[in-house]
């Protein structure tokens, strides 16, 4: 019998298998996290902006995000609000509107039928255990169509239609002919509805970590101890026997451990060699489970303009690439930013192309959307997730018709002597780093109970 290096092998550095290591430190066992990447955070990035440090990832902190709230507080690292006096901007069919509220201004007709459907999906969601969302009444129906499809059928008017396309395009960085109803109402009562996943007071855009999200991640793996985080160690493989896992590292190392967690997107399980394989329904779920497509973009300006004219910042469109926008201003600073998202399909049209042709199709936009003092920009930064070699896109993994109910049940379930974590498992703030968290500390207490 081979000796043992660690009591756990933790394959991923960002918030969930992080969140897992302290804890299983925290329990008295030994662990050791190995991350592809030379950083810790996973899909929180940083990045800088006319001198200001920018969230080039994950960067949102709802008021139910108790976890990450509770590691914010931690670590004295305070929260500031997301900015939303003012007036939003909605560019809808050719024209840019100016509205209050949640829902934009539309047709009295499209109006009445955004808020019709909006409830209607909200009550549906609410019959969905997140636990078990296959075994839900009519499952197999709402896992057989695309949102899209269900749209179609359910909608009349071509405002209420445009709209929901900007709400499903926002939360999941995805097309809605590209998901399931299922996961769509699944993923929405993770984090309590519709409403709160669009909001900013109440919702999950409300606060933002002053000086960026990622340092948090920087203090979790403080937590975890400097010493236990192997970086620029990608994981080939993965043995298992009748005692441990062996974690086989490029370059030639191996790592022996009783138990192992993989906290790394589901997309990327089929990079990770198995011996036994993966099980089957675990394959098929990875296979199915691709990430959602996003470049997230910073725009600085001499001033925040906008909020002069009465403005938030806040901005869709049903025709821009660019979209949605918020007011990224760093709290105190002197300069002006608008952050948003290229998503989906407009996400795929400018993934891999040169920096600054993506610069100018999202000056474009915001320039329609809030005049010519959008068009004389100081810097830009951007990201392109689809680039990113260890996450392959983001939020998260998304899942096609057919998948939940037939291989969903794999999702949470431990796969011999590994256990799964990720913001994609998780039960709670799906998508969210808070969701990250929440699975952490689930595929911990797992390994724990195994161990003991």
């Amino acid at each position: 019998m081979q000796g043992f290096d660690v009591d756990v092998v933790v394959v991923g550095a960002g918030f969930a298998g992080l969140n897992a290591a302290a804890r299983i430190v925290a329990a008295g066992r030994s662990v050791c996290v190995v991350e592809a990447r030379d950083r810790v955070g996973g899909r929180t990035k940083p990045g800088t902006l006319s001198g200001h440090v920018v969230d080039l990832g994950g960067q949102w902190v709802g008021p139910d995000h108790r976890r990450l709230i509770a590691l914010a507080a931690r670590h004295r690292i305070p929260l500031e609000p997301q900015f939303e006096a003012g007036g939003k901007l909605i560019d809808y069919r050719g024209r840019v509107r100016r509205y209050e509220g949640l829902i934009p201004a539309l047709p009295l007709l499209a109006l009445l039928e955004t808020d019709r459907v909006m409830k209607r999906i909200e009550r549906m969601a609410a019959a969905i255990a997140v636990s078990a969302p296959w075994a839900a009444a009519g499952a197999a129906d709402l896992d057989r169509i695309t949102v899209a499809g269900w749209l179609d059928r359910n909608l009349r008017t071509k405002g209420a239609k445009a709209m929901m396309d900007i709400a499903v395009r926002a939360v999941f960085s995805a097309e809605p002919s590209e998901i399931s109803m299922l996961f769509l109402l699944t993923y929405l009562r993770a984090s309590g509805g519709l409403e709160p996943l669009i909001s900013v007071r109440g919702g999950a855009q409300q606060d933002r970590v002053k000086g960026g999200l990622h340092p948090l991640s920087e203090r979790l793996a403080d937590e975890v101890g400097r010493g236990r985080l192997r970086l620029s160690s990608p994981v080939s493989g993965i043995e298992q026997d009748g005692d441990g896992v062996t974690v086989h590292v490029s370059g030639g190392e191996a790592l022996r451990g009783r138990r192992a967690i993989l906290a790394v997107p589901l997309a990327l399980l089929s990079r990770i060699g198995a011996q036994p394989a993966w099980p089957a329904l675990k394959t098929g779920l990875a296979q199915r489970s691709p990430m959602g497509s996003v470049i997230k973009c910073h725009v600085a300006y001499e001033t925040p303009f906008w909020r002069a004219r009465g403005l938030s910042g806040e901005a869709v469109s049903d025709a821009a690439p660019f979209s949605p926008v918020f007011d990224g201003t760093p709290e105190g600073a002197r300069h002006g930013v608008l952050s948003g998202f290229l998503e989906g399909d407009a996400a795929r049209t400018f993934t891999g192309k040169p920096p600054a042709e993506r610069r100018q199709a999202v000056i474009a936009t915001l320039t329609r959307l809030f005049g010519p003092e959008a068009g004389q920009p100081i810097d830009y930064v951007d990201n392109d997730w689809l680039e990113e070699e260890w996450s392959g896109g983001c939020y998260a993994g998304l899942m096609a018709p057919a998948t939940m109910t037939s291989y969903g049940p794999a999702l949470r379930t431990p796969a011999g002597r590994v256990h799964f974590a990720g913001t994609e498992t998780a039960l709670e703030a799906t998508g969210y780093v808070e969701g990250a968290l929440e699975s952490g500390e689930r595929a911990a207490t797992e390994a724990l109970r195994a161990l003991s």
